[in-house]
C-alpha cells in the first residue's frame, strides 16, 4: 500500500492549487428568490438560474430582493435577476459546414476543443465545484464534467490521440472522490447529493492500456474510495441492500429528499401528483442512475409520479461494481497485497452469483432488474440487462437466447432501443443512445455474438452518419424506430455536441472499418 500511496501522491505534485469556495447550492443562498424563479417559468431550463453566477456577495442581493418587494410580474422579475447575475450560455457548436462539407471524424476532432474545459477556478458563490486539471463536457446546456459520460467520451479521445486529456479527466476525479468521497453526477455543488453508475474503474483500463498497470496501483486508494461509498462504508448512504438469500447488492440512492434544484419547477408538478412522500429522492435516484427518466423504474410502467427507483436492484449498477471489484483485486495484486486481492475477488464471485440468482429471468430470457416490494426479478426488459455481458458477468449459456431477443424485440433500423416500451420518456423506445449502444456491442463482443453487434454497430453509425449529413449536428440521442423522425421526451430539448455521442461513433468507426463518409 506504502507504493500505491506514493503513486497516488505523486499525481498531485503538479496539480494546481485550489481555492477554498462555497459548497452551498443555490436554493440555500438564496431562499425565497430561487423558488420564486424557479417556478416562474421566465427561463425555459430550470438549469439557468442554478448555473448563473452573482455579480455581489449572495446577501446583498436577497437584500436588494426583500428590500424591493417581490417583483411584480415575470418582465420586472427577470430583469432582477439579469441585473445581478451573470446567466450562463449554452455551449455553441461550431457549423460543421463551412462552404463545403466536413468530415464527421474531422468534425469531431474538431470539437474536442471547443468542449475543453480548462482548470476550473470557479468565481465567487457559483454552483461550479473546482477542478485541478482540463476536461472535456458534454455540449449544450450540461457545462461541466459528467461522470458516466465521460467514459464513453473517452472511447473516441482514444481514438484520436488525446491521451492527455482523458488523464486529466481521470485525476479530475480522483481529485472529486478525494475532496468530496464520491464522483458527483457532475462538478456543481447542487449535484453533491448523489453520483452516476461508476464507471471509474472502466476508465483506468483505458489509460492502463497506454500508460501500463502501474495505473491500477497509482489509482488504489482512490478505487477504494469510489468502493466505501456505494458499500456504505464511510456514510450510510442506504446503497446496500441486504437480499433475502443474506447476500449484498445495491441500488441508486440519492442523499436527498428535496426537487432537484436543476429541475426544481418539473420535480414540483410530479409532487403534486402523489402523496408518496419520498418522490423527490426517487426522481433525484433516478438521475443518479443516469436513466432520468424512464418506465424501467415505473411502477404502472407509464406515469413519473409511480417511479420507485430505490425499491429495485439495478442490474447495471451491479455489473458495474462486480467490474470494480475485480479492478481491486487486481490493483492489490499488483501492489503485492496477495490477502487483499483475494477478498476482492471473492466479494466479485459473490456478486456475480447474486447477480445471477436475482437478475437473470429465465421466464423473460433477459436480465433484469430485481423487484424488492415483489420479491422477484422485474418484468421490465431494458438495454441495462446487457451490462453483465459488457462487465463479463453473465453465464455463457445465455447468449443464444439474448441474441434471440435483441433480433426479436430490440434491434431497429437505426441501432437498438433503449426499452420495449414508448411513454414519452427520454429513456424509453424509440430513443437509441450511444452508451447503451456501445454496451450492447461490446457486451455481445465479450461473448463472441460478433456479427450481431457488427450489424448493430453499422446500424447506430448510418443514423449518426445520416443525422450529420442533413444537419450539420451530432445529438445526445437519436429516434432509431423512425429515422425521419428526431428523438424525444425529456425535460429539456435534445442537445447537441455530444460527448458520448461523438466518443462512441469514433470507436466504432475505427473498430468495424466503416467508412463515414459512404
Amino acid at each position: 500500500m506504502k507504493k500505491a500511496l506514493f503513486f497516488f501522491l505523486a499525481l498531485w505534485s503538479c496539480a494546481p492549487v485550489l481555492t477554498a469556495q462555497t459548497i452551498q447550492p443555490p436554493d440555500q443562498l438564496y431562499g425565497p428568490l430561487f423558488k420564486t424563479v424557479q417556478l416562474s417559468g421566465i427561463f425555459r431550463d430550470n438549469k439557468t438560474f442554478v448555473d448563473a453566477v452573482p455579480k455581489e456577495d449572495p446577501k446583498q442581493v436577497m437584500a436588494q430582493y426583500l428590500a424591493a418587494g417581490q417583483p411584480k410580474d415575470s418582465a420586472a422579475l427577470r430583469a432582477f435577476v439579469q441585473a445581478h447575475f451573470l446567466l450562463p450560455d449554452s455551449i455553441a457548436v461550431p457549423p460543421a459546414f463551412n462552404g463545403h462539407e466536413t468530415s464527421v471524424t474531422a468534425h469531431i476532432n474538431h470539437l474536442w476543443n471547443v468542449l475543453q474545459r480548462d482548470t476550473t477556478h470557479a468565481l465567487p458563490y457559483s454552483s461550479l465545484l473546482n477542478l485541478p486539471y482540463p476536461y472535456i463536457v458534454p455540449g449544450g446546456r450540461f457545462r461541466e464534467i459528467y461522470y458516466w459520460d465521460s467514459y464513453f467520451t473517452m472511447l473516441g479521445l482514444e481514438e484520436s490521440g488525446r491521451f492527455t486529456i482523458i488523464d486529466n479527466m481521470i485525476k479530475n476525479f480522483a481529485y472529486l472522490l478525494t475532496r468530496y468521497g464520491h464522483i458527483p453526477n457532475g462538478n456543481r455543488n447542487y449535484f453533491l447529493s448523489r453520483s452516476q453508475p461508476p464507471f471509474f474503474s472502466l476508465m483506468l483500463d483505458i489509460l492502463a492500456k497506454h500508460k501500463g498497470d502501474s495505473i491500477y496501483t497509482a489509482y488504489l486508494p482512490v478505487l477504494e474510495k469510489e468502493y466505501a461509498y456505494w458499500m456504505d462504508k464511510t456514510a450510510p448512504t442506504k446503497h446496500v441492500v441486504k437480499m433475502p438469500d443474506g447476500s449484498l447488492l445495491n441500488r441508486y440512492y440519492d442523499q436527498d429528499n428535496i426537487p432537484r434544484q436543476e429541475a426544481y419547477k418539473e420535480d414540483v408538478a410530479v409532487a403534486k401528483l402523489t402523496p408518496y412522500k419520498d418522490i423527490y429522492r426517487e426522481l433525484r435516484s433516478a438521475a443518479e442512475s443516469g436513466w432520468d427518466f424512464s418506465s424501467r423504474w415505473f411502477r404502472n410502467t407509464k406515469d413519473l409520479h409511480t417511479i420507485r427507483v430505490t425499491s429495485f436492484v439495478p442490474v447495471d449498477l451491479n455489473a458495474l461494481l462486480f467490474h470494480l471489484e475485480n479492478t481491486l483485486a487486481r490493483a492489490h495484486q499488483l501492489a503485492g497485497h496477495t490477502q487483499k486481492a483475494a477478498q476482492y475477488k471473492l466479494l466479485a464471485a459473490r456478486r456475480q452469483r447474486s447477480l445471477e440468482k436475482y437478475c437473470w429471468s429465465a421466464a423473460a430470457g433477459w436480465y433484469v432488474d430485481y423487484d424488492l416490494l415483489s420479491q422477484r426479478p422485474g418484468t421490465a426488459l431494458t438495454l441495462a440487462g446487457m451490462y453483465p455481458l459488457f462487465t463479463k458477468a453473465a453465464s455463457k449459456t445465455h447468449i443464444t437466447i439474448i441474441q434471440q431477443q435483441i433480433n426479436q424485440k430490440f434491434l431497429k433500423a437505426g441501432g437498438v432501443t433503449t426499452t420495449l416500451k414508448n411513454t414519452g420518456e427520454q429513456w424509453d423506445a424509440p430513443n437509441g443512445w450511444a452508451p447503451l449502444q456501445w454496451v450492447t456491442i461490446a457486451g455481445l463482443e465479450n461473448y463472441g455474438a460478433s456479427a450481431l453487434a457488427k450489424k448493430i454497430a453499422e446500424r447506430w453509425v448510418a443514423l449518426n452518419i445520416q443525422v450529420y449529413h442533413n444537419t450539420g449536428k451530432l445529438m445526445e440521442k437519436y429516434n432509431v424506430m423512425d429515422l425521419q423522425l428526431v428523438a424525444g421526451g425529456g425535460e429539456y430539448p435534445t442537445q447537441d455536441g455530444f460527448g458520448w455521442t461523438n466518443g462512441v461513433l469514433l470507436k466504432l468507426l475505427q473498430q468495424y472499418r466503416i467508412n463515414a463518409e459512404r
